[in-house]
């Protein structure tokens, strides 16, 4: 996997996956305005039950993604829905084809799948599927929330159906071996008859059943499964999915303690009835992962009744044991170089745990061990994304000077030498963005004289960024306003080099000869008096 999700957070955990594409031409604004009403029904209670089920939506997800999905279900495309225009009936054999080729790109792992089809009217609009919806338009289509819920349901009762199958495997010692891509080549010609191969069989696929029972909305049955699963993977030294139980115990945990979510305001959620029914329910600060007694395991090491076991093990960790647990998980992801992108995005969720609590100094521990992450070769739209992610965390737990280096980082990035077409614009966007954290203020009026706020020669540079930004984005105006800004605030604070370097720029070609003459004798003027020994009153 090489392409980490920066928007995770550990309630992501909770939710299914469904990604909804475009197929065909479909004009792009129409496209995001379906997309839009799909993406609404972020959560559905289920009918005759007490559970809620909450969809994650994409319209870009790459297939080597869906490959860990094993490894932790919500990376597990279970859903798709395509979006096309059609026009006549001669077009429909054709894009009836189209989605049975899109959806063979997840075929795999999708549980049900809808194709939406506007601009088709006549008889094959007329034909009654629970797979096709038809809409005469873009604007004609009000039904369109109500189906994605009833799509919704069904993905439950097969998610539902999976996590029975599951948790009631009767295969006995041979419980399938759950892995994940880079391992596959490791275990062949393994001896799978060990108690060492069994034991990790039986951990893995108790982590699994953890997974699918948070999807479910079974968040106490989910508990049990990760307490199981990490005493059983601890035992075999099962590093990897060892940190994955870790990381699902607390993903539960923060759901228990924060059902608004970690996201923000643009992520909030409705607490949900199982963690709200639970609330009154929680363990003393400090307790501790429980300790299961093998003889509660049955012979494949999945119980089917999770009652008794519900009885003796503690809810879900404290809000420290959470950290703590996120440290643990995520030294154990950094022993596999494959795992990267998983210890990355573990971090970043970390990070919302910790800007809830409001321990920023822990919080900047884990991002400085995110910079430090190595994704191998990452395109410079993906630096991009990553430096722009890293500022905003950092704007989250109050570090603004970091938050504005790292954005000064992305808008760097923006013109870097191997990019064919250097986007200035984006780049003068971000800098402009980087201002309040450096304490630069593009105001006149907010300077006095004799005061002075923040690093001088950084915010010199920041200013030199922004002339230069501007005049290559093709706004020589711009770049003259902000030099005369420059010499008007910071004059003091600059080098008679630095000052020179001033006119030379806005004497280039492009630049207005009559403020450059100006600026030029401004220039002058000032290092005369600047340099004039002071007389004595």
């Amino acid at each position: 996997m090489s392409v980490p999700d920066y928007m995770q957070c550990a309630e992501d955990h909770q939710t299914v996956l469904v990604v909804v594409q475009p197929m065909g031409i479909v004009p792009e604004d129409q496209f995001f305005r379906i997309y839009k009403r799909i993406a609404s029904v972020s959560q559905v209670s289920i009918r005759d039950s007490q559970r809620v089920l909450f969809i994650r939506y994409r319209h870009h997800y790459p297939p080597e993604n869906n490959e860990w999905g094993d490894f932790q279900t919500h990376r597990k495309v279970v859903g798709l829905i395509s979006v096309t225009s059609c026009t006549t009936a001669k077009e429909w054999p054709q894009t009836s084809d189209r989605f049975h080729g899109q959806k063979e790109v997840f075929g795999s792992t999708l549980y049900d799948s809808r194709l939406l089809v506007f601009g088709l009217q006549g008889e094959v609009a007329e034909q009654q599927r629970t797979d096709v919806a038809f809409y005469p338009s873009y604007d004609d289509c009000p039904d369109v929330e109500k189906r994605v819920e009833d799509f919704v349901e069904s993905i439950f009762i097969v998610l539902e159906s999976k996590r029975l199958d599951r948790a009631t495997d009767k295969s006995g010692d041979k419980i399938q071996l759950l892995c994940v891509p880079f391992e596959k080549k490791d275990f062949v010609g393994l001896d799978t008859d060990s108690r060492h191969y069994k034991k990790r069989c039986q951990g893995r696929m108790r982590k699994h059943v953890g997974d699918l029972c948070l999807q479910a909305g079974m968040l106490q049955d989910a508990l049990v499964h990760y307490h199981m699963a990490v005493e059983l993977l601890r035992s075999v030294n099962d590093f990897l999915w060892l940190g994955a139980a870790l990381e699902g115990l607390c993903s539960a945990s923060v759901i228990f303690h924060y059902p608004g979510g970690t996201a923000g305001k643009s992520g909030a959620r409705k607490p949900s009835v199982s963690s709200a029914a639970d609330a009154g329910k929680r363990h003393r600060p400090g307790a501790q992962e429980v300790l299961i007694d093998p003889g509660a395991l049955t012979t494949n090491g999945i119980s089917a009744d999770t009652s008794t076991e519900i009885g003796r093990a503690k809810n879900c960790l404290s809000q420290e044991d959470i950290i703590e647990k996120y440290k643990e998980a995520i030294s154990y992801y950094g022993k596999y170089k494959s795992a990267g992108v998983i210890e990355l995005e573990a971090c970043i969720k970390a990070v919302r745990v910790l800007a809830i609590q409001k321990r920023a100094m822990e919080a900047s521990e884990f991002l400085q061990n995110a910079v430090y992450i190595n994704l191998g070769q990452l395109s410079e739209e993906e630096k991009i994304q990553r430096y722009s992610v890293l500022s905003e965390l950092y704007e989250l737990i109050g570090f603004h000077r970091k938050s504005a280096f790292f954005k000064r980082v992305a808008a760097m990035q923006c013109v870097a030498p191997t990019i064919p077409e250097p986007g200035w614009k984006a780049c003068y966007k971000l800098l402009l963005e980087t201002l309040p954290g450096y304490s630069l203020s593009l105001d006149p009026k907010d300077f006095s004289k004799g005061t002075h706020r923040g690093w001088a020669a950084v915010q010199l540079r920041l200013l030199h960024e922004l002339v230069y930004a501007s005049r290559r984005m093709g706004n020589p105006g711009l770049s003259v306003r902000h030099l005369s800004f420059l010499l008007q605030t910071m004059l003091d604070f600059l080098s008679d080099q630095g000052c020179f370097y001033t006119w030379h720029f806005v004497s280039e070609p492009g630049a207005f000869p009559p403020l450059a003459w100006f600026i030029w004798a401004y220039v002058n003027t000032a290092i005369v008096l600047r340099s004039a020994p002071k007389q004595s009153v």
